[in-house]
């Protein structure tokens, strides 16, 4: 097996860069099993990446769920309000109509119908002004 096969080798086990694969490599000597017991124990591996990535998106989650209960969507029909929901109940249900193409045509029939009977669209946060879309 070559040097670079085997640096391929580790690189496709544990996600390696081709520099964290070929220094393993290096201090383990050449020995594929051994560079891969160095990089798991250096804890430099790709599951460990992850994991660390999979934390920091899920506080960035939190705090823009935080965020966006601060803020308040509400549809009205002139000075009547007809729907009220948090920002972030709101940006699931947007996500949720670009996940589902049956949920999509919904969505867009909504907003005609919206627009035909002159709703229109704030976006509140306590102590601040009122946006009108």
């Amino acid at each position: 097996m070559t040097e670079l096969e085997k640096i391929d080798l580790i690189r496709e086990r544990l996600g390696a860069g081709y520099r964290e694969a070929r220094e393993a490599l290096e201090t383990a000597g050449g020995d594929v099993v051994q560079a891969l017991v160095y990089l798991e124990e250096k804890g430099d591996n790709w599951g460990g990446r992850l994991q660390e990535q999979g934390r920091e998106m899920l506080e960035q989650l939190k705090d823009l769920v935080q965020k966006g209960k601060e803020y308040r969507i509400k549809v009205k029909q002139g000075d009547r309000i007809v729907f009220e929901v948090p920002a972030s109940i709101g940006a699931l249900g947007i996500a949720g109509v670009l996940a589902s193409g049956e949920l999509a045509v919904l969505g867009v029939l909504g907003a005609l119908t919206a627009m035909v009977k002159n709703y229109t669209l704030e976006v509140e946060r306590p102590g601040e002004d009122v946006m009108n879309h």
